[in-house]
């Protein structure tokens, strides 16, 4: 056992010395009260180390005992529903056990050792298996089947198995290993958090994740594997994005990471997760999520843990096969946590205080994101989608956690305060914004959704880049001084931004939209693009087909439920085509 003493408390910064034996990153008991750090520097015999509760009583002289491992969590049967804090210290548990306060140096394991799981044998006795091979299950909750599968660099010959009722620590096997160690098989498995999980193979970003949400999946879509940021100022709607994107993403799991945030957002995803339900079962989404909360109540330095505990946590079941989404509200606490850290380490600071590694330790997270070929004989594939809100200070994206994470990321969804103010949410600007995934995942959207899905996005996005240049000259010289052509796509820039991009989270119908809605949806406002425009060279006013009541028909479409789409839109595309042919015919009289 390795044990040091404390010379320097600088809050939660703690350095001891008399820990020559210790490494890089060993998780140490600090004071009479045996909180949990992490050693993040050594000089010679001295220990910088970072704790992760509230320091105060702690002083010169206390004793630090070195537990010889890194930062690692517990991944088994137990992860689902459950809700964590940024080391895994389970907070259901901790609050049945001490009240709502966590008191000092609680150490309770991340999985219940009490709760017993029906585990179902999936080997027999004289199996050979390697690293990531499936040896059982567990039906974990009603949306997941959690696969018991032998750890990263084990593999020998089955032994004994049997199917049964087990807790997480029992053994329920025995594998022999080609050396002839006896190995205990058991339902659960550690492993460090900032170590990625190896897989066999990196697959390409060719598959899309469908979040419902049409401003992202049409014009700037994520892959499953992907890695995307949400910037914007307070009040532009960062939160929502990412709570539609766990509630109507189609992923198997979600691991949401509320970082450094205010406690009431967490409120809100532990309120609604439970009452709402999954469109693939009809479970509450709660089946299949799991949520670290480090809110901004709670100890900085744990904020720079959760990051890492929550992608661990992740790359565990996207080497079951899954799809999983991590969702980390906010990387700008995160990045808070490590200048704060820097500073008391007397590091010289680069821009804006943040500490020169910034980028590296942002990429270090984005980097672990990916679809893959899990390790195992099966070659199952998962894939781990890392979704980022960042919050930069006054909206200012040219500050370095926003440019940092843009030079990392593959998609940009940049929230605009002036949208937020005129209540177009999701506020993304569709001028700022990209997607580096699109020409890839166009492929799949022709064969999968519509053969000229692709045509249609562009189309739109000219129409809308061209109302951005037509706006300039209405503040010039005003609107009736264009033409009606250019009239006219003012007109459909407008369809298509209040009726296609507008989406209200809060509306059962319009919360989440399905692809083929999306595009009957942009056929519909092509549609009346195309015939006012033979309107219009017919001698139709353009004012007058600015008035139609076929244009409240269409933005009320986008509330149509999915099953009454096709009836519903085709009835809207014959009263459209009606009342612009009765505009054509009253212009053709009135020119005779």
């Amino acid at each position: 056992m390795i044990e040091g003493r404390i010379i320097k408390v600088s809050g939660p910064l703690v350095v001891a010395e008399g820990m020559r034996e210790a490494n890089m990153f060993d998780v140490v008991r600090v004071g009479e009260d045996g909180l949990i750090g992490e050693i993040i520097e050594m000089h010679k015999d001295r220990a910088s180390i970072q704790v992760y509760e509230e320091t105060a009583g702690t002083g010169r002289g206390d004793r630090v005992v070195s537990t010889g491992a890194p930062l690692s969590v517990e991944l088994g049967p137990g992860l689902i529903e459950s809700i964590y804090d940024g080391i895994q210290r389970p907070l259901k548990k901790i609050f049945s056990m001490y009240g709502p306060n966590i008191i000092k140096g609680i150490n309770l394991p991340g999985l219940d050792r009490e709760r017993v799981w029906r585990f179902d044998a999936s080997a027999a006795e004289g199996d050979r298996l390697s690293q990531g091979d499936i040896y059982g299950t567990v039906q974990e909750s009603p949306s997941v089947l959690h696969k018991i599968m032998l750890p990263p660099g084990v593999s020998g010959v089955i032994e004994s198995i049997k199917s049964g009722d087990y807790t997480v620590t029992d053994t329920v096997g025995v594998l022999r290993t080609d050396s002839g160690e006896r190995v205990p098989l058991t339902l659960m498995q550690k492993w460090p958090v900032r170590r990625a999980r190896p897989y066999a193979k990196k697959l390409p970003p060719d598959v899309p994740m469908i979040t419902g949400q049409r401003v992202i999946d049409t014009f700037f879509p994520i892959a499953q594997g992907g890695s995307a940021c949400v910037p914007g100022p307070f009040g532009s709607g960062k939160t929502v994005v990412q709570h539609q994107i766990a509630k109507w993403s189609d992923v198997d799991i979600v691991v949401y990471v509320g970082c450094g945030e205010r406690g009431n957002e967490m409120t809100d995803v532990l309120r609604e997760f439970p009452e709402l339900k999954d469109p693939k079962n009809g479970e509450p989404l709660m089946k299949r999520t799991v949520l670290i909360a480090n809110t901004s109540d709670m100890p900085v330095a744990a904020r720079e843990a959760s990051i890492y505990t929550g992608i661990t946590i992740a790359e565990y079941f996207r080497d079951m096969g899954y799809s999983v989404a991590v969702i980390a509200d906010s990387s700008s606490r995160w990045a808070e946590a490590l200048r704060e850290m820097s500073g008391r380490l007397e590091e010289m600071p680069g821009e804006e205080g943040y500490p020169a590694y910034l980028a590296s330790r942002l990429a270090q997270f984005y980097e672990r994101a990916g679809r893959a070929v899990c390790l195992g004989s099966d070659e199952r594939q998962g894939a781990v989608a890392a979704i980022g809100a960042v919050s930069p200070p006054g909206g200012d994206l040219s500050e370095p956690v926003t440019q940092a994470t843009l030079r990392i990321v593959k998609v940009f969804w940049g929230l605009d305060s002036n949208l937020a103010y005129k209540r177009h949410f999701p506020s993304v600007n569709w001028l700022n914004s990209y997607s580096l995934y699109r020409d890839r995942l166009d492929r799949w959207f022709t064969d999968a959704i519509s053969s000229d899905w692709s045509a249609k996005v562009s189309r739109m996005m000219k129409i809308l880049q061209l109302e951005s240049e037509l706006e300039e000259i209405v503040k010039l010289v005003g609107v009736d001084s264009l033409s009606a052509e250019d009239r006219l796509t003012l007109e459909v820039a407008r369809s298509i931004r209040e009726d296609y991009l507008q989406q209200n989270a809060f509306d059962t119908g319009d919360s989440y939209s399905s692809l083929s809605k999306q595009s009957a949806l942009m056929d519909l406002i092509l549609f009346f693009a195309d015939k006012a425009k033979e309107a219009i060279d017919a001698g139709a006013d353009i004012d007058k087909i600015a008035q139609l009541p076929c244009r409240e028909r269409i933005g009320r479409a986008k509330s149509v439920a999915d099953t009454a789409v096709p009836d519903g839109y085709a009835q809207i595309r014959e009263e459209t085509e009606k009342e612009l042919a009765g505009l054509m015919a009253d212009a053709e009289d009135e020119s005779v």
